[in-house]
């Protein structure tokens, strides 16, 4: 039969949890002496029994592995104010960003207001100077952007244009020759009619005259 599961709870019999205390440490000392073995690990063990008596394991000094451990948790703190305090510092550098970026939107809603001539009142001499010198600016550079996309435009009419002609020579170039060629084809066409036709002549003529002259007879 297989051992029953062990309830984990104070042993209330003094003999039996001397007898489970000096079997269960040499346990947890052997476990500690195969980790450091097995696992090249600095291991520090440290065990008080319920009668003050002392019991520790180390592969290395005691002090020193208690040393290593102290510093380790103080960097450890430290580490974590650092990153608090680098949390701390890019929240509030976010809350600033939010904070300008609201601030842009809302002057750049109030200057397109003010450039469509709405929300005036509320604007002195001098904002209304500015604005005005900042709108004859832009009119300005509007107007110099369509002047340069007008002469491209002219540009590019102008190219096509040429284009366009160059095709309309070669079209009528192309026409010429072929009305040339077909002149060229009706010519040969009626020299060889003519010739078809002096040829005709020169078969029939011999017969006539081998035949002599045509007799008509008439009768009464």
């Amino acid at each position: 039969m297989g051992r029953g599961k062990i309830e984990i709870k104070r042993i209330e019999n003094t003999t039996n949890r001397q007898v489970t205390f000096c079997k269960r440490r040499n346990g947890l000392l052997k476990k500690a002496y195969e980790l450091s073995v097995l696992c090249d690990a600095e291991v520090a063990l440290i065990v008080f029994s319920s009668r003050g008596r002392l019991y520790e394991y180390s592969n290395n000094s005691i002090k020193t592995t208690i040393e290593r451990y102290k510093k380790a948790c103080s960097d450890s703190s430290a580490t974590s104010s650092v990153t608090e305090l680098n949390t701390q510092y890019y929240q509030q550098e976010s809350a600033k960003l939010r904070q300008q970026i609201q601030m842009l939107q809302n002057s750049n809603s109030n200057l397109v207001r003010h450039l469509m001539g709405d929300s005036l009142s509320a604007l002195t001499v001098k904002e209304l100077k500015q604005l005005e010198n900042r709108l004859e600016r832009g009119i300005t550079r509007i107007r110099s952007k369509k002047h340069e996309m007008l002469l491209a435009e002219i540009e590019y009419l102008q190219k096509r244009e040429i284009e366009l002609e160059n095709e309309n020579v070669c079209i009528r170039t192309k026409i010429a020759e072929v009305e040339r060629l077909h002149q060229a084809n009706m010519e040969s066409g009626q020299e060889l009619n003519a010739i078809q036709a002096l040829a005709s002549r020169n078969f029939f003529s011999p017969n006539i005259m081998e035949g002599g002259a045509v007799t008509f007879s008439h009768q009464d």
